[in-house]
């Protein structure tokens, strides 16, 4: 679990598409540099946030100034690591503590899909506003994050947690502000128009949805026959305020 407050930015020194040492697990490994600050307690098997996404520290070195991460085939199709290059930027943060100071918000580190940055637009007089493109679902799939994603609420760009200014259904597009601060300490002014941008959106939205639609999956249930009601109550108001008489089944 982690907070999106991105502690530090590191460099990606190593990047191997099929790493056969001991750490790399015969598979994709990216090695980051210039971050001893997540690693001043690092033990192997920890997790760390790379770009907002949850991987397994599998090696680093004595006097702790790199790690290696693995990298699974799911995360390189459902993120923007596999972009990654020789002295690319990372946005880092270790996993949440018992004491830490919770400044963000509950981020697990699974990322959800890749947005597009649609427009940067300066904000004057110190901020920039982002605005984001999320793509339609795939075919075949039910899935449509843009959903989950509602004005004020959060979601989490690259690792960094953020407040949503506005969302635009019919654009599919949502927009962010950063600071100052937060300008100078993540990767996102690093990047362009057209650039990807890793998005986890807020699970609470997603546990209610499934719950909703349990619910809703089973008519007998006495919470379907609470919400049937509501739905009537309302209804009939809305009906009565217009003058007109709701039909009776």
């Amino acid at each position: 679990m982690f907070t999106g407050i991105v502690e530090i930015m590191g460099r990606v020194s190593e990047v191997a598409q099929m790493d056969t040492t001991a750490s790399g697990g015969s598979g994709f490994s990216i090695t980051i540099a210039d971050c001893a600050v997540v690693l001043t307690d690092v033990h192997l098997g920890d997790s760390i946030a790379v770009n907002g996404t949850c991987l397994t520290v599998t090696e680093f070195d004595s006097s702790r100034s790199w790690f290696k991460v693995n990298v699974a085939p799911e995360s390189l199709r459902k993120t923007n690591l596999g972009q990654l290059q020789v002295g690319s930027k990372v946005n880092l943060e270790r996993a949440m503590s018992a004491t830490t100071r919770f400044g963000g918000h509950f981020v697990q580190g699974h990322v959800d899909t890749v947005v597009t940055i649609h427009q940067v637009t300066p904000d004057p007089p110190n901020s920039v506003i982002y605005t984001f493109k999320v793509a339609s679902p795939a075919a075949g799939s039910d899935a449509d994050f843009l959903t989950y994603i509602i004005p004020k609420g959060y979601v989490t760009l690259d690792g960094t947690s953020l407040t949503v200014i506005d969302v635009d259904l019919d654009a599919r597009t949502f927009t962010v502000m950063l600071i100052p601060h937060t300008l100078k300490h993540v990767i996102m002014p690093l990047k362009a128009v057209g650039d990807q941008v890793n998005l986890e959106v807020d699970q609470i939205g997603k546990y209610v949805e499934n719950i909703v639609e349990r619910v809703l999956s089973r008519p007998g249930s006495t919470a379907f026959a609470g919400i049937e009601a509501l739905v009537e109550r309302v209804v009939e108001r809305k009906l009565g305020s217009a003058g007109q008489q709701p039909a009776r089944q």
